[in-house]
């Protein structure tokens, strides 16, 4: 059995009755069966019309929508085929970034629209669309995890990772969020393992091997080094290259802080006495596991 939904039904039918309403429809330029062979293989799965002609959902999606439009237009948010409104997150996402696919959605500006009314619902769910690549005018989407609600109130800190593929980030992600303020010493070693976890997605990503009992501080310095951090960081100028230089620094000093924090504060190592790790000691090495992660996510993604 998979994990719990993030994205509630709720927040898919808000979804759904906001693109009823609005003026794109849910398959763009592309004829409903075509949109949806792009994530579904519809001849496999059967036919609601009990015709023998019409045997698989390839056929009866074709006759009722293409050949004669007699199905509703959003028919497809409530059909038990797809099952959109209970489906894993996953593949819901996957719907909704199909639905500003460029090859579907022509206009670019329609598709940002999309995107923004969509994050309005998903960030509350710890999901975003983001843009993952553009080719000429066309630009892509992909989904990404989010953590927030974090700070205090009126505050809002985001940790962004690209976890199309790792269940691994998502799973520390909702740790984190769940004992960031009831459990410190436990939230403080989420810290380190989500840091630890990110290095290692990015050093298999580029090819990179690495010791299965390496600690934090070497990972950190191979994921450097393959991200090509010690670079000029500001080309064509030397003395911003420098400054820049000297944050890295202090972000390698903050990395070995981390596992230092999490050695003497964090549970894990079944210490004699009670951790004396507080909730603003908590917050602290998750801001500064923010900033060291988004770095090395945004290094990542700009290579």
């Amino acid at each position: 059995m998979g994990r719990m939904n993030e994205i509630s039904a709720q927040m898919r039918t808000d979804i759904f009755d906001w693109l009823a309403l609005s003026p794109y429809h849910w398959s763009g330029t592309e004829d409903e069966d075509d949109f949806l062979s792009r994530i579904y293989d519809l001849s496999a799965l059967p036919s609601t019309d009990s015709r023998p002609q019409f045997r698989t959902a390839a056929e009866d999606i074709w006759q009722h929508r293409v050949r004669n439009d007699d199905w509703d237009s959003n028919w497809v948010f409530g059909d038990t085929r797809f099952n959109l409104r209970h489906v894993e997150d996953e593949e819901f996402l996957r719907f909704l970034v199909e639905t500003v696919n460029p090859t579907v959605r022509r206009d670019p500006s329609a598709a940002s629209t999309m995107v923004a009314s969509y994050n309005d619902v998903l960030r509350t769910s710890g999901y975003e669309l983001v843009q993952d690549r553009k080719v000429g005018d066309s630009v892509y989407y992909r989904a990404r995890t989010t953590l927030t609600g974090i700070n205090s109130p009126g505050e809002v800190q985001v940790i962004q990772l690209d976890t199309t593929n790792s269940t691994v980030l998502h799973t520390q992600l909702q740790r984190l969020k769940r004992d960031i303020d009831t459990d410190p010493s436990a939230a403080i070693a989420h810290c380190k393992e989500l840091i630890e976890s990110q290095c290692k997605i990015v050093l298999t990503a580029l090819g990179q091997s690495y010791g299965g009992g390496d600690e934090l501080p070497k990972l950190y310095r191979s994921a450097s080094i393959a991200l090509g951090i010690h670079a000029d960081s500001v080309p064509g100028n030397a003395r911003a290259s420098e400054a820049v230089k000297g944050l890295i620094r202090s972000l390698s000093a903050v990395v070995q802080s981390v596992a230092e924090a999490r050695n003497a504060m964090g549970t894990g190592h079944g210490g004699e006495s009670e951790s004396p790790a507080t909730r603003a000691h908590a917050r602290l090495i998750f801001n500064a596991t923010v900033a060291i992660t988004e770095f090395i996510a945004d290094t990542g993604v700009t290579r």
